[in-house]
């Protein structure tokens, strides 16, 4: 099951709108063919986000709604198609700024759907068989292995598509996209019934739709979580930033800049698996530690770089150093998540990435264009890291003080009562492979 979702993930990011193959062409063409400054495209990029940023009204969809009765499977065959249908129309309409807000936009709405589907199915299983490190480190490898991929195709499409016309390039681009998007809902058409059939059974625990918002309020657990979360992707010389310092100080061209992606996600991969090794070994408590110590310097390096074949060697140091610490926050979040409202909360978890994001390139392009340049940006950034020290305080010492496979005293949400998660069977263990 673990692998089919594994594999329903790496499709579907290759396809986002706002991922590596997709979403950086889309970065480039804003601002190689319509022209936009920084502070411009990171402005259109605020606003066509306002969907990631309610991420979690996405989760609630799919926590509480199952559509012709068919649950998760429902939801990844119609919003594949329909994102599939958006993707086509996007492709054969005159490329201007604002029908690719509108067109964006709406897709990001349809594809928030299957984020929370795929989200919520993954985060199930690790919570029903006790494997929420191991479960994250598939989550993030599923993740960032196809945005790896995509950023340096993405690059290398983008400066494929210089030659092209706006209309064209703008035309095989999302056509790209709706393949991709229609192999998604084949996928969900196609998946294994055990996979639905045990995130079915935990959808709302019958609460209404208020009750549910309730009880995924005063879930205390959560906050730690997000609140971590919401420090480590505010980074404001992380983003577009470093992408126009990349191509206009370091006079990078758009494939090198997808090659510094590339790097700096790929060489996130190896702690992440390292992650899916420890975390049944070391309890999680020490992986946020020692993940956070290693991850609070991330951006430093780049204050000695000045040359684009530098800032390659760069990136790999970077990505090294951010992978545990990233995998141990989503591995909390997934301890964290309460029963039923695994969708939701890990929308939330989507929506804090992204209004975190958002606003860090805010600053951060605020800081390039007019305060200090990238110098001030690095600065900023990692005293704003230095705070996932102090805040690692907050996580509930019953859910950090495991290694998966451990029982842990876990709050069962519908209830309020602590009860003790048992260990798993040789039978269950064996579903979740």
């Amino acid at each position: 099951m673990l692998t089919f979702a594994a594999g329903l993930m790496v499709v579907f990011n290759l396809a986002t709108p706002y991922g590596g193959l997709i979403g950086l062409p889309i970065t480039f063409f804003l601002k190689n063919k319509l022209h936009l400054a920084a502070h411009q495209l990171a402005g259109f990029n605020l606003w066509v986000g306002l969907p990631l940023y309610l991420s979690f009204v996405f989760g609630l969809v799919r926590d509480r709604w199952s559509p012709l009765g068919r649950g998760d499977r429902g939801h990844l065959v119609g919003f594949g198609a329909a994102a599939a249908a958006l993707y086509l129309a996007m492709a054969f309409v005159q490329p201007t700024y604002s029908l690719l807000f509108v067109g964006l936009f709406a897709l990001t709405c349809a594809v928030q759907v299957l984020a929370a589907t795929a989200n919520g199915l993954v985060s199930t299983v690790g919570q029903q068989h006790l494997m929420s490190g191991q479960v994250s480190a598939v989550f993030s490898l599923a993740t960032w292995a196809p945005v790896t991929v995509a950023t340096a195709l993405g690059g290398a499409l983008s400066q494929g598509l210089e030659r092209l016309g706006p209309a064209s390039a703008a035309r095989l681009l999302f056509l790209v996209g709706a393949a991709l998007m229609g192999a998604v809902a084949a996928l969900g058409a196609a998946g294994p019934s055990r996979l639905f059939e045990g995130s079915h059974a935990e959808r709302s625990l019958g609460e209404d739709l208020a009750g549910d918002v309730r009880r995924l309020a005063r879930h205390a657990p959560i906050y730690a979580p997000l609140l971590l979360l919401l420090i480590w992707n505010f980074g404001p010389a992380n983003g577009i930033a470093l992408q126009y310092h990349l191509a206009n100080t370091l006079k990078s061209s758009d494939a090198t800049v997808g090659a510094w992606y590339a790097i700096f996600y790929g060489a996130s991969l190896p702690p992440y698996a390292l992650y899916g090794w420890l975390c049944t070994r070391v309890r999680l408590n020490r992986l946020l530690f020692w993940g956070t110590i290693v991850a609070v310097p991330q951006m430093l390096p780049m204050l000695f770089i000045h040359s684009a074949t530098s800032a390659l060697w760069a990136a790999a140091v970077m990505g090294l150093s951010g992978g545990l610490a990233s995998a141990a926050y989503v591995d909390l979040a997934i301890r964290s998540c309460p029963r039923g409202l695994q969708g939701t909360m890990m929308m939330l978890v989507t929506t804090v990435f992204w209004v975190s994001g958002r606003f860090g390139d805010v600053l951060g392009t605020w800081l390039y264009d007019r305060e200090g340049g990238f110098t001030t940006a690095i600065v900023v950034t990692t005293a704003v890291y230095a705070l996932m020290l102090p805040t690692l305080l907050l996580a509930p010492r019953r859910l950090t003080a495991a290694a998966d496979g451990e029982a842990f005293e876990e709050p069962v949400a519908a209830s309020g009562h602590l009860l003790l998660t048992p260990v798993p069977t040789d039978g269950e263990t064996a579903a979740a492979e």
